[in-house]
């Protein structure tokens, strides 16, 4: 895999326990205790998730005395929502160009069913 940045983001991203923890962070900061409650997960598994993401950029983990808080950072989404976004724009004109297509297509239609009933009646 390639090691640049998106990559790393991505691969992070695609492990569904990872993000349950950042679904959690999008909540406040927790500590490594609090975000493994949920999971059938020890403290050193939690803790191998929250290195990866903190690795990709997504989190951060402070110390303040024995408490070390995680935080969600928001730049590395920002830069996967970029990227995704450029392809949601190309899915909306596909979306728009097939819409249009089915428009004419109807109006074909409609105009086909009128002149068909209009030469039932001339007859």
């Amino acid at each position: 895999m390639a090691n640049d940045q998106l990559s790393v983001t991505f691969a992070a991203l695609a492990d569904p326990t990872r993000r349950a923890i950042l679904a959690r962070l999008a909540q406040g900061e927790a500590s490594v205790t609090e975000l493994a409650k949920p999971f059938d997960l020890s403290l050193p598994g939690v803790s191998k998730h929250l290195k990866v993401l903190q690795r990709a950029g997504l989190i951060t983990q402070s110390r303040n005395a024995q408490w070390r808080p995680c935080r969600l950072e928001g730049g590395r989404f920002r830069e996967a929502s970029e990227w995704v976004g450029e392809y949601r724009r190309f899915w909306d004109e596909s979306f728009q160009r097939l819409d249009d297509v089915l428009q004419d297509l109807i109006k074909e239609k409609e105009t086909n069913d009128t002149e068909g009933r209009n030469q039932d009646g001339e007859d």
